[in-house]
């Protein structure tokens, strides 16, 4: 079994046809259908079925294809890593980024990234900490914007930016008509928030410094994603709290929200890049946080000092 004999079998999957594939593949269909039947001999399970014309994946052999594919990806990976060691700012890099950060920030950074580096295209995956620290670990992403300590020796990060955390509530709320609230000052039976696994339900609950039993007050209430939460709250199910640039970019008039500026310890949440120390990308990842510290909104709190933000944590 090599490389290119699971070329084959992909491309057969993706085309149903032995003719189609092996033109795909530069080869003649005879050595194409050899070279498969001697892989189905090796594996000792047929991976195609055959009708006619017509090919199929064999219904016990989706996952000896699945396989193939990522052992395809994995080889086209190690031609990338090879570039990317050539020259750092050649080549993909996979940024993990968490779903409350994400929506809010892409559309500012993205630009940026890509005028900063045009020649390592921005591949991104949106996913949860407790998700994205793994594959960063592992070398599935190459780094992630996370706004929690990674608390791994492995990882190194650069702060992009402090952002605020806001007390969102409906316009009629009690609490709108205040310039700032205190955390003692929310009710806790009314706090809408993220289902497990979300930071920023961590960081709300340690906010308000709420019992265990008042955590799992309101559980029936939690949502998968913040535009849930912004939504039930304009609809009066509650109040939430949420990040400034998730506020900020529903516009003028909020979709009947508002929201005030919470006072107090630990009313801001720090947002870095993490990146495996070890990571031969590391200059471009440098520059990617540059870009992204320069394109973040002005309201958004970024180190003082040109390059302050760039010491490694």
């Amino acid at each position: 079994m090599n490389l290119r004999d699971l070329q084959y079998v992909a491309a057969v999957a993706d085309h149903g046809h032995f003719g189609r594939a092996a033109a795909a593949c530069n080869v003649s269909q005879p050595t194409l259908s050899g070279q498969i039947l001697k892989l189905e001999e090796e594996l000792g399970v047929r991976v195609f079925e055959r009708q006619g014309r017509v090919v199929r994946v064999a219904s016990r052999a989706a996952s000896i294809v699945e396989h193939a594919r990522r052992a395809i990806a994995a080889a086209a990976d190690v031609a990338v890593a090879a570039r990317g060691a050539r020259d750092p700012l050649v080549g993909a890099l996979r940024l993990g980024v968490i779903p409350t950060i994400a929506p809010y920030l892409l559309p500012y950074a993205l630009p940026a990234a890509i005028r900063e580096l045009p020649r390592a295209p921005i591949k991104i995956v949106e996913d949860l900490t407790d998700r994205l620290l793994p594959m960063l670990i592992g070398g599935a992403i190459d780094a992630a914007v996370i706004a929690t300590d990674p608390a791994n020796d492995k990882l190194a990060r650069l702060t992009l930016y402090e952002e605020p955390f806001l007390l969102v509530t409906a316009r009629g709320h009690p609490l709108a008509r205040r310039k700032s609230v205190a955390a003692r000052d929310i009710d806790p039976q009314t706090l809408l928030l993220l289902a497990d696994g979300h930071c920023l339900r961590d960081q709300a609950l340690d906010l308000c410094k709420r019992s265990a039993a008042a955590r799992a007050a309101n559980s029936d209430m939690s949502a998968a994603s913040l535009e849930t939460l912004l939504r039930l709250t304009a609809a009066g199910y509650g109040v939430t709290l949420a990040p400034l640039l998730a506020f900020e970019g529903r516009g003028a008039a909020g979709d009947g929200l508002t929201a005030a500026p919470l006072r107090g310890e630990g009313v801001t949440r720090r947002v870095d890049l993490v990146f495996r120390r070890d990571t031969a990308r590391r200059p471009a990842l440098v520059r990617l946080a540059a870009s992204v510290r320069a394109a973040a909104p002005a309201c958004l709190r970024k180190p003082g000092a040109e390059g302050a933000g760039d010491r490694e944590a």
